[in-house]
């Protein structure tokens, strides 16, 4: 998919000099003003929607602050905009409602872009590409491409689009509930293979390993993920997608890319 073009106003550069640490939940005080021309919902400050529930995105490590790879993506950007940074945890049925109301100025939650969301949404360019995978253990050489599921037998939830694309490449599918059921099928040699996001694989992998699992195979087609903002927040969009030219330019995305996922998955 094609990214927006960058046009960063003059005004974000002059306002990096003042980029504080971003931070959950601090004061606005010494950034009173700052970002104003963004029309943000408080004034310097950058108000992120997100699950808080989403591992390893947006999550919480027991009791401990809001952490993972879309906060620190966000708050990175915060930084980089001069701006403070205030999460706002919520449920996903209800993130884009909350958006739609003016609760928050972005989204940060793993929102792919879509052509449906792009008629009523604007996007920041991705900070997330991935693909579709089959995983098999390390020992498998049967399965090098997705025609090679034909005949075979692959763990599937029946609710997601992996189901439609194995039983289209003729993989006989055993119903699992999720990920976690998948991967223990694999690995006592109940099914062949299971089709899944490069994303989940390399956070299982990155967590788990060694696992005894590998990619066999991945699909041409990508999926994005960018931050997402109300209609007319072109002024923001802009200035973000600056800000993540800049993080990618100086390595910051692809460094938060490697302590999640032992990849960089953002461009």
């Amino acid at each position: 998919m094609p990214r927006r073009r960058l046009t960063v106003l003059a005004a974000t550069l002059g306002l990096s000099a003042l980029a504080l640490t971003a931070c959950s939940g601090g004061s606005t005080s010494e950034t009173s003003g700052a970002g104003s021309e963004y029309d943000l919902v408080s004034d310097g400050t950058l108000t992120v929607a997100t699950e808080g529930t989403y591992r390893p995105f947006s999550f919480h490590e027991g009791a401990g602050d809001l952490t993972g790879f879309d906060v620190e993506i966000a708050q990175a950007v915060a930084e980089k905009l001069g701006l403070e940074v205030m999460f706002r945890e919520t449920q996903w049925d209800a993130i884009f409602a909350g958006l739609d109301a003016g609760r928050f100025d972005v989204i940060a939650n793993q929102v792919s872009i879509n052509p449906e969301r792009e008629e009523k949404y604007t996007f920041s360019t991705p900070y997330t590409v991935s693909r579709g995978v089959i995983v098999t253990t390390d020992g498998d050489t049967s399965i090098s491409s997705f025609a090679d599921l034909s005949g075979k037998t692959t763990a599937q939830s029946l609710t997601s689009n992996w189901y439609e694309l194995a039983t289209k490449s003729g993989a006989q599918v055993e119903a699992v509930e999720g990920w976690a059921q998948a991967v223990a099928l694999l690995k006592q040699g109940r099914v062949d293979a299971t089709v899944n996001d490069q994303l989940t694989y390399l956070d299982y992998e990155k967590t788990n390993s060694p696992t005894g699992l590998k990619i066999a195979a991945e699909t041409e087609d990508t999926s994005e993920s960018a931050f997402a903002f109300k209609k007319g927040q072109d002024a923001l969009a802009d200035a973000v997608d600056g800000a993540l030219e800049e993080l990618r330019a100086d390595g910051t995305l692809a460094e938060i890319s490697q302590k999640y996922f032992g990849a960089d998955v953002t461009q």
